[in-house]
């Protein structure tokens, strides 16, 4: 029988508290589901200065801890949904710094303007992954 499991982690697991009431990830199964993350620094909670590459390098970072949590990697992602608040202006510059993020075959995405994100962030990531068999 498969049974849902939520995680939460801490700053000393390099994952930021989060700002509402949320798990970092809920497991089903061999799917993670990764609650949406911020381009929040977990030593300091605060949003990253900068543009949307250096926003999104943070949210890589906090996603990637989470899935480090499980022993999985970006490579482990099978769904991704990509959140900009000015899509026109940072939709190329964002899909440049994306690409770099995977090793192996790119994940499936959507990506999608949307007015506005919490703690004034330009960006927000969530993402799917599958949990290898010599992970579990």
């Amino acid at each position: 029988m498969t049974t849902k499991e939520s995680f939460s982690f801490t700053p000393s697991q390099g994952v930021p508290p989060g700002v509402a009431p949320f798990s970092h990830a809920t497991r089903w199964g061999d799917m993670l589901f990764i609650t949406g993350q911020m381009p929040t620094q977990p030593e300091t909670a605060k949003t990253v200065e900068g543009d949307v590459v250096a926003q999104a390098e943070q949210v890589r970072r906090n996603l990637a801890a989470v899935l480090a949590q499980f022993g999985l990697t970006m490579d482990d992602a099978l769904m991704v949904r990509v959140y900009l608040t000015d899509f026109e202006g940072d939709y190329a510059a964002f899909n440049a710094a994306y690409r770099a993020w995977f090793t192996g075959p790119l994940p499936a995405r959507t990506c999608v303007g949307v007015t506005g994100l919490a703690v004034g962030a330009v960006v927000e990531i969530d993402l799917i992954a599958g949990i290898r068999a010599e992970t579990a």
